[in-house]
């Protein structure tokens, strides 16, 4: 019999209503995942479903999915970037949960094709260092899930060219949270530039920062 992961599916609703009322997200788009735990050493994520506004998400509207993305509990259609999301948890055991948004001044700076430098000392310390920008793959492809990995490196965000912003972290929240700061690292790069130039922290500032932040997260360069 199937699990029903109450309290992964309770967790991770949690986190994708805050995500909407931030506005990080509008009706449905954007996805968020939860790694849940191994059943007979198979590996499964819990997943939103495609399509479906917020505001009506229910608990039980999440879908749990196995590794070929084949539903195995809930009666939803997993989201069209679930490759994304397995493909990060694939090269980061570290992560628990992923998520994607939609955020202004993150898919701003992702259409121009410009990473987010490490401006402010809390990016390096809580998301590793700048947000660097994958190259273009067309939204739900591998070639999206691969470069979307291979710029997020051993970070905590990513911006998808021409698409917007993926997060990840230990938990849902935590994952939020990084998208929350990744979206304020924006709007403030953003002013900055706009009021004459953004000024990039130190190189021994974002080096130390960044030493704690590997050493804190269990990570290696």
């Amino acid at each position: 019999m199937p699990k029903d992961y109450r309290g992964e599916r309770a967790l991770l609703l949690a986190a994708v209503k805050e995500m909407a009322l931030l506005g990080l997200v509008t009706g449905s788009s954007g996805n968020a995942s939860m790694r849940l735990p191994l059943e007979h050493g198979l590996e499964r994520f819990l997943i939103t479903p495609a399509s479906k506004d917020y505001s009506k998400l229910a608990a039980d509207g999440l879908v749990a999915v196995n590794s070929e993305i084949e539903p195995v509990d809930g009666d939803g259609v997993p989201s069209t970037e679930s490759l994304l999301h397995l493909a990060i948890y694939r090269a980061r055991p570290d992560v628990g949960a992923v998520m994607h948004t939609h955020s202004v001044y993150a898919t701003a700076l992702a259409v121009a094709g410009r990473p987010i430098p490490p401006v402010m000392d809390e990016m390096v310390v809580y998301l590793g260092g700048g947000v660097e920008v994958a190259s273009y793959g067309f939204p739900g492809s591998e070639e999206l899930a691969t470069e979307a990995v291979k710029a997020l490196g051993n970070r905590r965000a990513v911006l998808l060219r021409n698409h917007g912003l993926c997060g990840a972290g230990a938990s849902p929240d935590d994952a939020l949270q990084a998208c929350v700061l990744a979206e304020r690292a924006a709007h403030v790069f953003l002013l900055a530039e706009a009021a004459g130039g953004a000024t990039l922290l130190p190189a021994d500032a974002v080096e130390a920062e960044r030493g704690a932040y590997l050493m804190r997260s269990g990570l290696k360069d």
